[in-house]
């Protein structure tokens, strides 16, 4: 049977920049969970709650094995990765769930 689920490995971030790397089946319920501080140890300890990087896989073991590499990587080299997709560590995760309206259309007025 082949699987054809999708599996992410991310990078969240606090506002003073601590890192917590995960990887998911569902990336949107997992920033979620970050944003409302459920993950418990050091990324709610640090309110890593930004989604600066993500990157899918088709494949769990390779997501697993990206996760721990990651991991395992000097924070130098983890702020080159970060940078190298989103250079202002914008939370790229910052409009998901939000309203939306069409041109001329109120958000307010709905």
């Amino acid at each position: 049977m082949e699987d054809h689920k999708k599996y992410w490995v991310y990078i969240v971030a606090s506002p003073t920049g601590a890192l917590s790397i995960g990887m998911t089946n569902n990336l949107y319920v997992r920033v979620a969970q970050h944003k409302r501080g459920e993950i418990e140890g050091f990324s709610s300890d640090y309110k890593c709650n930004r989604l600066v990087y993500w990157e899918r896989f088709d494949d769990v073991l390779k997501a697993i094995n990206q996760e721990k590499q990651l991991k395992g990587w000097r924070r130098a080299k983890k702020i080159v990765l970060i940078e190298s997709i989103n250079p202002r560590w914008a939370d790229l995760a910052e409009k998901w769930g939000a309203e939306m309206a069409f041109a001329g259309q109120s958000i307010t007025a709905r």
